[in-house]
């Protein structure tokens, strides 16, 4: 069994332009005389690699604790991609996810420097899948990410953002990207891993 870490570490991880960075403050230290270590941070909901729930552009849409855990682990399909993912690209991933595994179909996340298009997005949310995934920071065009967003949230089609996929090759894996329960959050920070059984 192999286990690839597809997350970013917190502190030193990209951030959506806007966004603000995460922040670190020792508030006890053993150095200094302290009983223990003890460390304070503070970050936003979408900071490194970080799943959006609907309510994150959807009005009313299921916040990030309402979103059944079913969603983030189980059997998923890593698809390289560099550029626009296309309406046709997202037939194609589906199509070979499901020739793979007609489980894994159903969790998609897109390895290399790629942007979902609207088109693309529509074909996944048509397919009802539960979870895209993808290495940028947002799924749609950074400029314009609202289209891309509203498509697949509004379709119940949960984001895996900011993961980290250039070492783990193509193919079917079993993932886990359980996001922290914070009640009423529009998103979450998360330890994103993948389980390759075959090793």
């Amino acid at each position: 069994m192999k286990i690839y870490d597809i997350s970013q570490e917190v502190f030193g991880c990209r951030v959506y332009p806007g966004d603000p960075a995460p922040e670190k403050k020792l508030l006890c230290s053993t150095e200094k005389g302290d009983v223990c270590n003890l460390t304070a941070f503070s970050m936003c909901a979408h900071n490194g690699t970080h799943v959006d729930a609907p309510f994150h552009f959807i009005k009313g849409g299921k916040t990030v604790d309402g979103v059944c855990l079913d969603t983030f682990v189980g059997p998923a399909y890593v698809a390289e991609h560099n550029g626009t993912v296309t309406g046709e690209d997202a037939v194609k991933i589906l199509e070979k996810a499901e020739e793979k595994d007609p489980g894994a179909e159903k969790r998609i996340l897109i390895k290399g420097d790629a942007t979902v298009s609207s088109e693309a997005a529509k074909v996944f949310a048509s397919k009802k899948i539960l979870l895209l995934g993808n290495e940028s920071q947002t799924v749609g065009p950074e400029d314009a990410p609202m289209e891309v967003h509203l498509i697949l949230l509004g379709s119940g089609v949960v984001l895996l953002e900011g993961i980290r996929l250039a070492d783990v090759p193509e193919g079917v894996y079993f993932l886990n990207a359980a996001p922290l329960n914070l009640s009423g959050a529009d998103g979450s920070p998360c330890r994103a891993i993948l389980i390759d059984a075959g090793e």
